[in-house]
């Protein structure tokens, strides 16, 4: 059970929309000028965190336009002053040293705000039309371990030699390192069994794509009872989609019309699916139902009433979700209104929860 009050952050708007493409109320602007207002207005919400995809083409559609991640990370650090800024990134497409460099950079623009997030790749085109290939989903991420091994040690200011399948470092030194603490946070997805191993051995937190609660629960007990050798004990965060109103019949119709909007993306998603490594379990536990947004989106079911919305995050928190990564459409509107209705309720709940008298001791 987490302990510490729950967390809530967003995902940037790195290719528009994160539920429907052709919503009237949310024209498609994956700009920068966009992100950066939304991640400030998200600080000055109170939010802790923004999560940063990493494509360097659109995944849907590659005319439609596409952020760059790290450039972005970067210049959100230097803006903001509170917000943890996460930046997700694919192994395959920076070398260890380069990247390991890039991170302690922000890290120091953030004064120690920054994270990243190890994905270990599912856009086929991204990497095979840049003629770097695309490795079988294992050979992917024995790559991502060793990769992650050799930027885990030198983020953390370690002199480094290191002979493998795929590196070979010599006496490799970076300075400055984090001048804030020992090194970023490092937050790895997926959740094949590869995925599981290596977030034990080499992650601080699990992002788990949005999904029902018994089998959020059944993943955090897998992964979280694993072996960490002498790491403190991992955390987790969760991808969800929320729809929330005053009550839970306004939620629903919402809901009822973004499903009926995504539908019209099926010739996107039908390309998105034919790009997609059929091996990757978020692709997978995306099809078991209906839902509106990505990772999982709303199966996670954060749809409902206020009241309902808060009470579903406290069970989650309760089976050991600590950072809830929020999806919403329009982006601007739902993410305020959710700021100011939702999280407040969680707030007061913990709260109540934190003022409860020890039970009686029998006697």
């Amino acid at each position: 059970m987490t302990a510490t009050s729950p967390r809530f952050g967003i995902w940037a708007v790195v290719h528009g929309s994160r539920g429907a493409y052709q919503d009237p109320d949310e024209p498609y602007n994956a700009s920068w000028e966009r992100n950066r207002d939304l991640v400030l207005a998200a600080e000055e919400l109170g939010y802790d965190s923004t999560l940063i995809a990493q494509h360097t083409i659109n995944p849907h559609i590659e005319d439609f336009d596409q952020l760059e991640a790290w450039s972005a990370a970067a210049a959100i650090a230097a803006l903001t002053s509170r917000i943890e800024i996460i930046a997700a990134i694919k192994p395959y497409l920076y070398h260890p040293v380069v990247l390991a460099k890039m991170a302690l950079g922000i890290e120091n623009i953030s004064r120690g705000r920054f994270a990243i997030n190890l994905v270990n790749a599912w856009n086929r085109p991204e990497l095979e039309k840049a003629g770097i290939g695309f490795a079988e989903h294992d050979e992917r991420y024995a790559y991502g371990r060793e990769w992650i091994s050799v930027v885990s040690r030198l983020i953390e200011g370690e002199r480094l030699t290191y002979k493998g399948k795929y590196f070979d470092v010599r006496d490799y030194i970076l300075r400055p390192t984090s001048l804030h603490r020992p090194r970023p946070t490092i937050y790895v997805g997926g959740e094949s069994e590869p995925a599981r191993a290596l977030v034990a051995d080499h992650g601080d937190v699990w992002f788990i794509n949005g999904q029902q609660l018994e089998d959020v629960a059944a993943l955090i007990a897998n992964v979280g009872g694993r072996p960490r050798a002498g790491a403190p004990p991992l955390r987790f965060g969760l991808s969800a989609f929320v729809v929330a109103r005053e009550t839970s019949e306004q939620a629903w119709a919402e809901h009822e019309r973004l499903l009926a909007l995504s539908a019209k993306d099926a010739p996107m998603k039908a390309i998105q699916r034919q790009n997609t490594d059929p091996k990757v379990v978020m692709m997978q536990t995306m099809q078991k139902t209906p839902r509106v947004g990505t990772n999982g989106g709303t199966a996670a079911g954060l749809v409902g009433s206020y009241d309902e919305v808060a009470a579903r995050i406290q069970a989650f928190h309760a089976a050991g979700i600590g950072l809830f990564m929020l999806q919403f459409q329009p982006f601007e509107a739902e993410m305020r209104r959710f700021a100011l209705e939702v999280i407040p309720r969680v707030r007061q709940s913990q709260a109540v929860v934190a003022r409860a008298p020890e039970p009686a001791a029998l006697s």
